[in-house]
């Protein structure tokens, strides 16, 4: 059985718009740079066809990729106005610290902590889920040390 993928609209387009973009443009590209590459002469020793061909490879296994995920996707159905944090939210926290942070709470598959965009799945982004403003909630570190966040704001 397949799991069930959850997206916020944004997430779903910006896959979409990714998939189109692999679909149409890249594809065209790496079938241009393998024939270039082909035209090198012996392909047994050719460092430019192999580095095309792996290239095809990675964008073929994303299309698939991106693919299931659409296919298995739920949006989730962020409320205007809610005094609970939900996916889709924009959560303002005070870390231990005493310092402040932005999260973006979303599904798995448009998670990237780099840019503060953390899954509904992930420790603080599970922790978070249904608080309250003002309410402290805990969640493991990477280490297994838990972290305590106040929510100080919701907002979408």
């Amino acid at each position: 059985m397949t799991k069930e993928t959850v997206l916020t609209q944004a997430g779903r387009e910006q896959l979409e718009k990714e998939l189109d973009h692999l679909e149409t443009t890249k594809r065209a590209e790496v079938g241009e740079r393998i024939k270039v590459a082909r035209e090198f002469g012996d392909i047994t020793e050719n460092s430019e066809y192999d580095d095309a061909k792996n290239e095809q490879a990675w964008v073929e296994s994303r299309i698939i990729e991106i693919t299931q995920i659409l296919s298995t996707a739920t949006i989730a159905d962020t409320p205007k106005r809610s005094n609970r944090v939900a996916i889709g939210n924009k959560v303002t926290v005070q870390k231990p610290d005493g310092s402040e942070a932005e999260f973006m709470i979303v599904g798995a598959a448009e998670a990237d902590a780099t840019s503060g965009r953390i899954s509904n799945e992930s420790p603080v982004g599970a922790a978070m889920i249904g608080a309250h403003k003002g309410d402290v909630v805990v969640a493991a570190s990477p280490t297994g040390k838990e972290i305590k966040y106040t929510i100080l704001k919701i907002s979408r």
